[in-house]
């Protein structure tokens, strides 16, 4: 009687120390497989929901992330549509836990994105992080760069009304948005 006691003790403990060595590595590929996961990843499986960025400067900004791509995400705010640069992002509240491969992420970068909005000749507002946006049409597109053609809002971009042409790098964007 004893030893069916000892050995039950015996096997309850390896029974107990399997579990402990099973839940260590179930932890470990999780921590792997989340390392993994990318910003992109996680704002695919929030599309279509509504969140709040948090950009440098300060500024907030909420609303609905309709898309995303190479280094960019598309916030639609009521009427307005907010390209945002990723690197403008300092943090983003209301993301989904989840993380999956994006259906509609867009392969193109900023530029690709800009230059649209150049072809259309659409008026837009750059916001630089200091002082009012900058509002005009864009004119030219670079590598890493835009040429803004500022106007008053609400006039059409020609000579006489350009009050100033200036050329603006990617890196200084915060937030451009399309005032058609």
């Amino acid at each position: 009687m004893r030893w069916e006691g000892l050995f039950a003790d015996l096997e309850g403990q390896l029974a107990a120390e399997e579990r402990r060595e099973l839940d260590s590595e179930v932890a470990e590929r999780t921590r792997r497989e989340r390392a993994l996961v990318d910003l992109t990843a996680r704002l695919g499986a929030g599309l279509g929901s509504s969140l709040s960025l948090l950009l440098t400067g300060s500024r907030t900004l909420d609303g609905e992330l309709r898309d995303l791509g190479d280094g960019w995400l598309l916030v639609v705010d009521g009427p307005r549509e907010l390209l945002v640069p990723h690197a403008a992002v300092a943090a983003v509240v209301g993301l989904a836990a989840r993380a999956e491969e994006p259906r509609t992420a867009r392969r193109f970068g900023m530029g690709y994105a800009l230059r649209a909005l150049a072809r259309d000749r659409a008026t837009v507002a750059l916001d630089l992080g200091e002082g009012p946006a900058l509002v005009g049409t864009v004119d030219v597109v670079g590598a890493d760069h835009l040429v803004l053609a500022e106007h008053p809002e609400g006039e059409p971009r020609r000579r006489e009304n350009v009050r100033r042409v200036l050329t603006v790098p990617f890196a200084a964007l915060r937030v451009v948005e399309s005032r058609r």
